[in-house]
């Protein structure tokens, strides 16, 4: 089994982790920081943009994989696959220091908690059938 669809968005997943790293990475060397945030909000609020996105796509990427070998459709693999990935590249805008509420971050994390509901709901599924 080659897994096409998860493949698929592992790529574009890492490209956008790269994109977040980068981010860090060049705000680490402007701030002259090495290690933590230094109290630097800029660099704190990238941190986190990074390390949320760490914290939430190695269990979509697992999921996604499972189903995927389990026989899950491609189409719901897609669908569940894009509405992570959209999810992951709107909440970067929304994670802020001064506005915990902004509307990118509910919608990148409603993308992130309904692909995770799907994954979960196409894996059970597939397991107990």
């Amino acid at each position: 089994m080659q897994l096409t669809v998860t493949s698929l968005y592992a790529a574009a997943f890492g490209m956008v982790m790269l994109v977040l790293w980068i981010s860090v990475t060049k705000t680490r060397a402007a701030a002259h920081i090495s290690i933590g945030d230094g109290g630097d909000v800029v660099l704190h609020e990238r941190i986190r943009r990074h390390g949320n996105f760490i914290e939430w796509v190695p269990l979509t990427l697992i999921l996604l994989a499972l189903a995927e070998i389990q026989g899950a459709s491609a189409l719901w693999l897609s669908v569940a696959g894009a509405l992570a990935l959209l999810g992951r590249l709107i909440h970067p805008f929304g994670l802020r220091a001064d506005n915990a509420a902004h509307p990118a971050r509910i919608v990148g994390n409603m993308g992130n908690i309904l692909s995770m509901v799907l994954l979960i709901v196409l894996l059970a599924g597939r397991v107990l059938a």
